[in-house]
């Protein structure tokens, strides 16, 4: 019996030492980890600004099917935000301020601990240097399961660091997989649209059509107007040399109408037209690609481009349909001036003179003799 007790006793201030050194643990943490990810920083900044496509590389929603996902309205950018449930815990994420191309900052609660989360995304040998950094203070029983555990650096930042890879990888595919296709000369079929137009830099243009597109969708299905196909981009202007262009976001409508004075969203009529068609199969920032390849087919076949507008693009597959940029599509077409059929030129006939016939001679003819 006597051992027992000290066997109990022993157990008994082990337990007490090993709470009161866990207790008297620093609380607050910083984990950061760092990758080299083989893109243009547009491109990450923009996937990983996007909530969607967290669960392309996040650890912890890849390591655990059973994770289910809410997305608010509101994906990216300020203001956005989603939820998670899963095996491992359950959570909230939003983003708080973003600086585009240069930073995300944001907020995450994961069973009810709040954390700061930072990523910096800068350009470098390779590709883009994206730094992802956690910080955020521990209560009791989060010290006792870190301590059991290797600790916090190690449990969150090889979720990290695998999500990096993941982010790798994924990126290195899905946005440097695409194809660029010359259709040829086709005709495009009139409709009529409700559009909003204004300028922008082109570098912009992804991410206002998401904003607009939505705005204008919302307003059809609020005033039960019948869409008639893909939303699409007249481009009116596309100046390259200021990185600037006048267009109009559309969506197209199944009929004419009116819209309200003073409203924003205006009604448009593009007639049929023969085009340049060229379909680029992958991430929009190849777009430029598509373009000089359709302006190079123009120039080696002498067709005369229409001037009315620059090009048209139609998001016939989208993000809205397919979360993986590798399976976008979007049609490119170049309005090209029509044929102009020459008329047949007739020469007159001229008036045919009279022709004077002589009168017939008269033959007299002997009388017939009676013998």
């Amino acid at each position: 019996m006597r051992i027992l007790k000290y066997l109990f006793l022993l157990v008994l201030l082990s337990f007490v030492a090993a709470t009161i050194f866990i207790a008297t643990q620093k609380g607050e943490y910083t984990v950061e980890k760092s990758k080299i990810i083989n893109s243009p920083k547009s491109n990450v900044y923009n996937f990983v600004n996007d909530y969607r496509n967290w669960g392309d590389f996040s650890a912890w929603i890849t390591d655990d099917p059973t994770t289910q996902i809410n997305y608010s309205n509101k994906t990216s950018g300020s203001g956005a935000s989603f939820s998670w449930d899963g095996n491992k815990g359950s959570g909230t994420i939003k983003t708080l301020f973003v600086k585009e191309n240069d930073s995300i900052a944001q907020q995450m609660n994961f069973d009810n601990l709040l954390s700061s989360v930072y990523w910096t995304f800068k350009d470098t040998v390779g590709g883009t240097k994206i730094t992802w950094k956690t910080t955020g203070r521990m209560n009791f029983s989060m010290k006792v399961y870190n301590a059991f555990n290797g600790g916090i650096s190690s449990i969150i930042g090889s979720v990290y660091e695998k999500s990096l890879a993941n982010l790798d990888k994924t990126l290195d595919f899905e946005i440097n997989t695409f194809n660029i296709k010359i259709d040829g000369i086709v005709k495009k079929d009139s409709t009529f649209y409700l559009r909003q137009s204004f300028t922008s830099k082109i570098a912009n243009v992804t991410k206002n059509s998401r904003i607009v597109f939505k705005k204008i969708i919302n307003f059809c299905d609020q005033n039960n107007i019948e869409r008639n196909g893909k939303p699409f981009l007249l481009y009116h202007t596309y100046d390259i040399t200021n990185g600037l262009t006048r267009l109009s976001f559309c969506v197209p409508i199944k009929n004419r109408m009116l819209t309200s004075s003073g409203s924003d969203i205006l009604v448009g009529e593009l007639p049929t037209f023969d085009a340049v068609k060229t379909t680029l199969t992958g991430d929009y920032s190849h777009r430029k690609k598509a373009i000089d390849k359709s302006i190079a087919f123009v120039n080696a076949n002498r067709i005369d481009l229409d001037v009315s507008f620059a090009f048209m693009e139609i998001y016939t597959v989208s993000k809205l349909e397919n979360k993986s940029p590798s399976k976008w599509i979007t049609e490119i077409y170049f309005p090209i001036k029509p044929k102009v059929i020459p008329l047949r030129t007739y020469t007159p006939m001229k008036k045919l003179e009279e022709i004077q016939v002589p009168d017939p001679k008269v033959i007299k003819q002997e009388e017939s003799s009676e013998f």
